[in-house]
């Protein structure tokens, strides 16, 4: 692992996770659904009218971890950096809203949260929130590690497809 590209990732998904979290109040009025994730994760940690500022930092947070680990990925994944991030952030979108159920049931101030299962508005909504956050992760990080290399460490290895014995004995 790279340390500066996953660095240089978790600063771009944080990034990327501040602009999702600044466009919200727009998106909300455009598919009319008040489904607020900074609100989602600030009132799982907080009670009352707290909740905006534990929740965007849990938000940039999570998008931070997601950046980086991306970034350790992204050069393993074949294609455009764009079409990388988009597609990174549509498998978790899909992956996670399998939970929103178990958000309904669980979240410890769930009567005050907007329902997700079954809400289509609130889908899409969160369809073109990961879409936007995963184009800017995947512009962001290329940007940012545009300077490191893109093909991962090659790796020593005989024409017969298993190795070397100097590789292996320098293993061992």
């Amino acid at each position: 692992m790279d340390l500066r590209r996953g660095v240089n990732g978790a600063i771009a998904g944080g990034l990327a996770a501040a602009a999702w979290a600044a466009q919200q109040p727009v998106d909300k009025r455009a598919f009319g659904s008040s489904m607020d994730d900074v609100e989602l994760l600030g009132r799982l940690v907080v009670e009352g009218d707290a909740w905006p500022l534990p929740g965007v930092a849990l938000h940039v947070q999570n998008g931070a971890a997601f950046g980086a680990i991306y970034a350790q990925v992204r050069r393993f994944v074949p294609g455009p950096p764009l079409v990388v991030g988009l597609g990174a952030a549509m498998a978790e979108h899909l992956a996670t809203w399998a939970l929103v159920g178990a958000v309904d049931r669980l979240h410890p101030r769930r009567s005050e949260l907007l329902r997700l299962k079954g809400n289509r508005r609130a889908f899409w909504q969160a369809t073109w929130r990961h879409a936007l956050f995963g184009l800017i992760l995947g512009e962001l990080e290329r940007r940012l590690n545009s300077d490191a290399a893109d093909e991962p460490p090659a790796v020593p290895a005989s024409s017969n497809g298993h190795g070397s014995k100097e590789t292996l004995v320098g293993v061992a």
